[in-house]
């Protein structure tokens, strides 16, 4: 008798829905932010050609940053049993931050692997949320390889910066607080590190409006989603070269390339001496504190990369706090 041997093979990740989103909103209401969103008025130096633009500010997310909308809604996603040993993740900085927010809230131990070009101070804050930080490589993949090693290995529960569909779906509650402060916004930018919170926030964006045109913007040094959908798979960039190392992973995974090679219209590429500059008009228009991912939104504009149509209702999201630009 003969028996014929079945491999399975791992189901894939579905991506969120507009209810999943709408779900996270709920859960992580008594933990975050509704953070304000406000018109760029007022100005010594206004920017050409944009008049009627909007900045969200989740740069007042607590611990800085949209990443604790991800990490909160995994965090309360999962069972007592996955939380019992501690949570671990790789970051650039902010998901690890928002990670540790995370640990503390459940009061269980956090590790956080860093790669070697994430600033000092964001190691800093982490221990201060009681995180133990650990680092391996020179950037985010290297140190993503050593997280995931370490999770299986000691049982911890790994939670991904973007490859993840809790984590997406609390990254597009921004979409939604968005559409509810500024239902006639014609277009959102929005930074792009591994495509979690562009994932998310176009997801949610384009099911609530769906004629809603999503640009996203890279830095020039790290094309990841930009390469990638032009050449129809994921394509892994040999080098990165750029200090927006919150924007910066060599590749982005099948769950976030495929919703945004279906919903992100337009891609843009902006220069770290760009993204500098937009910090520093951040900090003398608004008095807002951006790191240069935060920026990413502004320098498109203000370089004319991204052209708005008369008319156009525009939306910059200024996703995390810094000094980028501030001390020189």
């Amino acid at each position: 008798m003969t028996s014929n041997s079945v491999t399975s093979t791992p189901s894939p990740i579905l991506p969120p829905t507009l209810d999943d989103v709408k779900a996270a909103r709920d859960r992580i209401a008594p933990y975050i932010r509704h953070t304000p969103l406000v018109p760029a008025s007022a100005l010594k130096q206004s920017i050409p050609g944009c008049p009627d633009l909007w900045l969200k500010l989740d740069c007042l997310q607590v611990t800085g940053s949209f990443k604790a909308r991800g990490a909160v809604n995994t965090l309360k996603s999962l069972s007592d049993d996955n939380l019992q040993r501690g949570i671990i993740t790789a970051s650039g900085g902010n998901h690890g931050l928002a990670v540790a927010y995370a640990g503390w809230l459940a009061q269980v131990p956090a590790t956080i692997y860093l790669g070697r070009n994430v600033p000092a101070a964001k190691a800093e804050r982490l221990c201060q949320w009681g995180a133990q930080v650990l680092y391996e490589g020179n950037d985010w993949d290297d140190a993503n390889r050593a997280a995931m090693t370490a999770a299986n290995t000691q049982g911890l529960t790994y939670i991904h910066p973007f490859n993840d569909p809790r984590v997406m779906a609390g990254q597009g509650t921004l979409a939604l607080e968005i559409l509810a402060d500024l239902p006639q916004v014609d277009t959102l930018l929005v930074a792009i590190g591994g495509g979690g919170l562009i994932g998310g926030v176009s997801l949610a964006a384009k099911a609530l409006k769906p004629d809603i045109r999503i640009v996203g913007i890279e830095p020039v040094g790290a094309p990841t989603l930009k390469t990638s959908v032009e050449a129809g798979q994921i394509v892994e960039l040999e080098a990165i070269s750029t200090l927006a190392n919150t924007l910066a992973p060599r590749q982005t995974e099948p769950l976030n390339f495929e919703i945004i090679r279906r919903t992100v219209d337009s891609f843009v590429l902006v220069s770290d001496a760009a993204m500098t500059d937009a910090c520093r008009w951040l900090w003398f228009e608004l008095g807002v504190a951006a790191e240069l991912s935060g920026g990413a939104a502004i320098a498109a504009l203000m370089t004319g990369q991204y052209r708005p149509q008369p008319g156009e209702v525009v939306c910059a999201l200024i996703c995390g706090t810094g000094t980028a630009g501030l001390d020189g």
